[in-house]
């Protein structure tokens, strides 16, 4: 199971990147089709929101494949 997580960490850092290629790709092509403010506003607080969420999923994926989540605490007695 640790190997599992540890290559599902592989996938999260790659997913990261590549889903803010496509939002960022996607959001050109929207913008350049129709180049209204009301439409810039809105793929760019999508871009602005979904920015810390691709960075998470890389530092997610990192700490997975470093092996940070191989033992998880099962009570509260192991957490330090």
């Amino acid at each position: 199971m640790d190997q599992i997580k540890r290559y599902a960490g592989i996938v999260w850092m790659l997913l990261g990147p590549v889903a803010m290629f496509y939002l960022i790709k996607t959001a050109a092509s929207e913008i350049a089709a129709k180049p209204v403010i009301d439409t810039k506003i809105q793929w760019g607080v999508f871009v602005i929101v979904f920015l810390p969420i691709a960075v998470g999923m890389i530092i997610f994926g990192y700490y997975a494949w470093k092996g940070e989540y191989d033992h998880l605490p099962t009570s509260s007695n192991e957490v330090d």
